[in-house]
């Protein structure tokens, strides 16, 4: 027996709508091309790495972040830790692309072939392959025992009953549902010797990128569970609705809640940046324009305006464009004041100067985001 999906409240309903709402509006937006959709998703993607991974204890700057997207080297990242980084990132991969695959089908060796890929830098956390003996949860700062997960025996069984609930299951349940029940069943399972919460969080997101109507990185609940205090929520909350051992009696509506607010806010701030980017390409296209530079470097200058560090690898293959030209470009922006150089030769790179910060700072005002049930 899994745990159960519970009876929706008048206000789950009225965040669902409200979600529903939200979602086909960024599908229209997100639908058009735009130049600077493009860095605008890598930018979700390493945000979602960035707070997925965060949660576990595995720390990476957002730059960092950006370049495993991107295939570059990272600047400041460990060894180890980008191990763990670049797997993720390989899963999250493979997730946009099951989102879009003819053949695609749910099994436990789909789950393992994922868990793989995230864990294939450590065999002896047995990537792949389900944990061979008891698992337990302990907390990180007192380690007092917080979960005992279900006998290694057991694991099978329920895998292949999650799996048979995510093919034909209740599919009049609405998806953000659906999605936030798979995450809490696969994360109280804890089938493998490690990365379970990672996984969980993995699938959520597939099964939202199965639905097709919004490309996972625009729907993906990672990053806001990654921010600061809502890390210590989302523990609180597990711990509240799974209970200190398998227990799939227990009343899941507090994680529903819970997630459908995560979903509600994140989709807020997708949409925030959406806007954001979309004032900012314009004023700094305007600016460019003015000073009779080539269109092509308002890419280089957005990332900059918006706290990255602009390397000239990644800006050449944005623009497709030759060595000479990308250096030029770089050049004549630090030579008109918007950008400045910081190290080296292979970590050589750009940020934005105070010119441009000054000059984007009106298209960055963030909004407040709001809880959808504390209103």
């Amino acid at each position: 027996m899994l745990y159960p999906t519970p009876g929706l409240t008048k206000d789950d309903r009225r965040v669902l709508d409200e979600l529903e709402t939200m979602r086909e509006a960024l599908r229209y937006q997100v639908a058009e091309p735009r130049r600077w959709s493009g860095q605008l998703r890598r930018n979700l993607i390493a945000h979602a790495i960035q707070g997925s991974n965060s949660i576990e204890g595995y720390q990476v700057g957002l730059d960092d972040a950006v370049a495993a997207v991107a295939g570059e080297e990272p600047m400041e990242t460990n060894p180890s830790t980008w191990d763990v980084i670049t797997g993720y990132r390989d899963a999250l991969t493979y997730v946009q692309q099951l989102g879009q695959s003819r053949e695609f089908a749910w099994h436990h060796m789909l789950l393992n072939a994922l868990h793989f890929m995230m864990m294939r830098h450590d065999l002896a956390k047995w990537p792949g392959r389900y944990r061979p003996g008891d698992i337990y949860v302990d907390e990180a700062h007192t380690g007092r025992r917080v979960y005992t997960g279900p006998d290694a025996d057991d694991v099978p069984a329920l895998i292949a009953e999650l799996t048979d609930w995510l093919t034909d299951g209740e599919p009049g349940n609405p998806l953000l549902v659906r999605a936030s029940m798979a995450h809490l069943n696969l994360v109280k399972i804890h089938p493998w010797r490690d990365g379970n919460g990672r996984m969980s969080r993995c699938l959520h997101t597939l099964v939202l990128a199965r639905d097709g109507i919004l490309a996972p990185e625009f729907s993906s609940i990672e990053e806001w569970l990654g921010a600061g205090r809502n890390t210590y929520a989302y523990y609180d909350v597990l711990a509240e609705v799974g209970g200190p051992t398998w227990q799939p009696e227990n009343d899941t509506g507090p994680w529903i809640r819970f997630c459908l607010s995560a979903h509600h806010q994140q989709a807020q701030l997708v949409r925030q940046r959406i806007d954001q980017a979309a004032r900012l390409w314009d004023l700094l296209d305007d600016w460019v324009n003015r000073h009779g530079l080539p269109e092509r470097v308002v890419s280089a200058l957005q990332l900059a305006a918006t706290g990255g560090r602009v390397r000239r690898p990644v800006y050449q293959r944005d623009e497709a464009l030759t060595d000479d030209q990308a250096v030029r470009d770089l050049r004549a922006l630090a030579k008109a004041g918007m950008l400045e150089q910081r190290g080296q030769t292979r970590g050589r790179h750009y940020v934005a100067s105070a010119a441009l910060r000054d000059l984007s700072a009106p298209a960055r005002r963030p909004k407040e985001i709001i809880d959808p049930y504390q209103r």
